[in-house]
C-alpha cells in the first residue's frame, strides 16, 4: 500500500470507514473520518483540538452538540444533489444519530480559535461549472473563504463526468509565495482526495508528482472508498473513466492565519486554461439538482 493511497478499506479504525487524522497522515493540519450508521444507530464525536464539518454523502442525520440539535436533511447520494450540512467548533461533544441510517463525512482541522455551531443550508451551497469541453467538471463549494466561516477549514467537492479530466492542468498549494509586489500567489495546504465512483466496477485515475527538491510519484487507480493524500507537489489530474462518473471530496488545511485557497498551475501544463474560452461546458452538467450553479472557466 503506497503512503499516499489508501485503498477502501485499509485505512478504516473502529467505527470509521476511513480514518485519516494530522497524526496518521504524518503531518499537522487536516483529516478526514468516513462514518456510516446503521439506521437507529448513534455515534459519539469529540471535537478536540480541530473544527469538523457533518457532511451528508448518503443520508440525515440529527446533530446534537452543546445544547443545540441540528437537522440534516442529507441526500440520496452525492451525484443528485448538494447536501446541507453542520460545522462543529473544537472542544465540542456531538452526537450523530440517524433514523435511516446513511455515510457522513467528517473532514477536519486543526484550529487554535474556537467559533460557534452553525447549519449551513443545501440552497446557500454554491455550484459551479469549472473548465470546458473534456475538462468540464462540477464544484459545490461548502466551506470556502467567501462561502462559509470556518477558521483553517477548505471543503468542496469535484463531480466529473465519465471521460473527462479534472483537477486539472495540475496545480500545486505547498508553499506560502508572493509576487513581486508582494501580494499573495499560493498558499501552503495539505489535501485530502476522498473518491466515489458510479457505476458497478468503476474507477478514475489521480497523479500526484512532485519538484526536485520536494519529489513525490502517485499514480494510483481509485475506486469507491479510496482516498489519496497529498502532503505537498503537483496534484492532477483526477481522470473519469469512460463509463463512469467520478466524485471526490477535498479537504484542506494549512499554517496561514488568512484560510486562503491559492494556487500555482504547473507551467508546463497552464496554457490548457486559455483554450476552454472556446468550448462548450459538458451538456452532462450539472449532475442532479443544483442550487446557486455559476460558470467560472
Amino acid at each position: 500500500m503506497s503512503t499516499y493511497h489508501l485503498p477502501a478499506g485499509t485505512a478504516a479504525e473502529g467505527s470509521y470507514d476511513l480514518a485519516v487524522s494530522p497524526g496518521s497522515a504524518g503531518w499537522e493540519h487536516a483529516g478526514l473520518h468516513i462514518l456510516t450508521l446503521a439506521p437507529g444507530e448513534a455515534h459519539a464525536l469529540s471535537t478536540g483540538d480541530r473544527e469538523f464539518l457533518v457532511l451528508p454523502l448518503r443520508g440525515g442525520c440529527t446533530v446534537t452538540v452543546d445544547d443545540r440539535v441540528l437537522e440534516l436533511e442529507g441526500r440520496t447520494g452525492v451525484f443528485d444533489s448538494a447536501t446541507d450540512f453542520a460545522y462543529l467548533p473544537r472542544e465540542s461533544e456531538a452526537l450523530l444519530s440517524s433514523a435511516s441510517g446513511g455515510t457522513f463525512a467528517l473532514p477536519s482541522a486543526r484550529t487554535e480559535r474556537t467559533l460557534t455551531v452553525r447549519y449551513g443550508r443545501k440552497e446557500d451551497v454554491p455550484v459551479e461549472l469549472r473548465g470546458a469541453g473534456t475538462c468540464s467538471r462540477q464544484v459545490n463549494n461548502y466551506c470556502l473563504p467567501g462561502t462559509f466561516d470556518a477558521d483553517q477549514l477548505l471543503v468542496c467537492e469535484v463531480l466529473t463526468p465519465g471521460g473527462n479530466w479534472s483537477s486539472y492542468p495540475p496545480h500545486k498549494h505547498d508553499e506560502a509565495l508572493t509576487d513581486a509586489d508582494g501580494n499573495p500567489v499560493e498558499s501552503e495546504l495539505e489535501e485530502i482526495y476522498y473518491f466515489e465512483v458510479r457505476g458497478e466496477n468503476g474507477f478514475g485515475y489521480q497523479r500526484v508528482y512532485g519538484t526536485a527538491d520536494r519529489p513525490i510519484d502517485v499514480l494510483a487507480e481509485v475506486r469507491s472508498g479510496d482516498a489519496v493524500l497529498i502532503p505537498h507537489g503537483w496534484h492532477g489530474p483526477s481522470v473519469a473513466a469512460p463509463g463512469y462518473d467520478l466524485y471526490y471530496l477535498n479537504v484542506m488545511a494549512g499554517p496561514g492565519q488568512d484560510r486562503a485557497w491559492l494556487i500555482c498551475d504547473d507551467p508546463a501544463h497552464g496554457w490548457v486554461r486559455t483554450t476552454w474560452d472556446s468550448q462548450e461546458s459538458d451538456p452532462r452538467l450539472p449532475f442532479g439538482a443544483a442550487a446557486g450553479q455559476e460558470d467560472d472557466r
